[in-house]
């Protein structure tokens, strides 16, 4: 993928990610009196609440990452191994930082 199309989806990655942060961090529930079990259900639906907003703040992060990667012409090289990244790879994650041998590395650490 050349550079101005990697900026270009990156860069459309970071507005909606910004656009869905910024949907998540309102307020979805107005203050209203609640039941014992409703606010059961609210606890649930906050904790799901809140891990969507985790997902996206680090996506956002590895966005802002690649870009920077970009900036400095580093872009699809593995963080790890500097090895090529894939260019499929890139295509279907435009923000992946590492070769798919090294990710694998990585999450089987996890």
């Amino acid at each position: 993928m050349d550079d101005a199309t990697a900026r270009m989806r990156l860069e459309n990655m970071l507005g909606d990610l910004d656009r869905s942060i910024a949907v998540l961090r309102g307020d979805p529930v107005g203050v209203r009196d609640r039941s014992a079990a409703d606010a059961g259900s609210h606890l649930t639906d906050a904790d799901r609440h809140q891990a969507m907003l985790d997902v996206a703040d680090r996506q956002r992060g590895a966005v802002m990452d690649a870009l920077k990667r970009l900036e400095e012409g580093s872009y699809g090289r593995c963080v790890d191994c500097r090895k090529p990244v894939p260019e499929g790879r890139l295509e279907a994650r435009p923000e992946a930082s590492r070769c798919v041998q090294c990710q694998s590395k990585r999450e089987r650490r996890r």
